[in-house]
């Protein structure tokens, strides 16, 4: 069963739409169609123009296609990224999400499995609350939160965040998501297709494909995981 996928994110800087890649990768390896989509800037020119960072991805982001509310009718499962904005996610998602008042009415997003991601700056800047103000809107829809847990390693070596990916973008130097960072958001973009999988078609996930047991055990050294 192909099952189709939304990773739809707000950028300024790049650490994002990084991590929004990587999330789509991990569901495309999962056998999922994917749309990764960017939300529409509301920063005024003269804001971007003040980070030459921020200018340079808004430029660059231009080749990414832009998210409508048809995305979110057409998916099977959404992930959502937003850099952390005081513990809160971005406007320009929330603008996003807003929008989608009229599919909410119609039941149009209910039962669909969901996930988040995040940036910030400090470690202690705020992604935990972000991703769960954003569990208060999924709660909302009656969508299905899927989050990492702790499933499987990568998410230790990634900083041991269970609630969604997060990178701390201001260590060690600005650079973007190092490598671990990297693999945590394809594992949590594989978990959600392969999650949505299952509750659409029961399909079984493959052993090469699985990763869900109790990552846990799988560290104290047991090599019997549970699909």
């Amino acid at each position: 069963m192909v099952v189709k996928v939304a990773v739809i994110y707000y950028s300024a800087t790049g650490n994002v739409h990084a991590l929004a890649q990587a999330v789509a990768e991990g569901a495309a390896s999962a056998g999922a169609e994917v749309r990764l989509r960017r939300v529409a800037e509301l920063a005024p020119g003269s804001a971007i123009d003040q980070n030459p960072q921020w200018r340079r991805h808004a430029d660059a982001a231009t080749s990414i296609a832009q998210a409508s509310t048809e995305d979110l009718g057409w998916a099977d499962a959404f992930a959502f990224g937003t850099p952390s904005r005081f513990g809160a996610p971005a406007a320009q998602l929330k603008q996003f999400i807003d929008q989608a008042g009229g599919l909410w009415r119609e039941g149009a997003l209910a039962d669909k499995p969901v996930t988040a991601f995040t940036s910030a700056f400090n470690r202690h800047g705020g992604s935990e609350a972000t991703i769960l103000s954003l569990g208060n809107v999924f709660y909302h829809w009656g969508a299905l939160i899927v989050p990492p847990g702790f499933t499987d390693p990568v998410v230790y070596a990634a900083g041991g965040n269970p609630y969604g990916t997060s990178l701390v973008s201001g260590l060690p130097a600005g650079d973007g998501p190092d490598t671990a960072t990297l693999e945590a958001a394809r594992y949590q973009g594989r978990r959600l297709a392969q999650i949505t999988i299952r509750l659409l078609g029961g399909v079984r996930v493959t052993d090469a494909a699985a990763g869900e047991g109790n990552a846990r055990g799988t560290l104290a050294g047991s090599t019997s995981q549970t699909a």
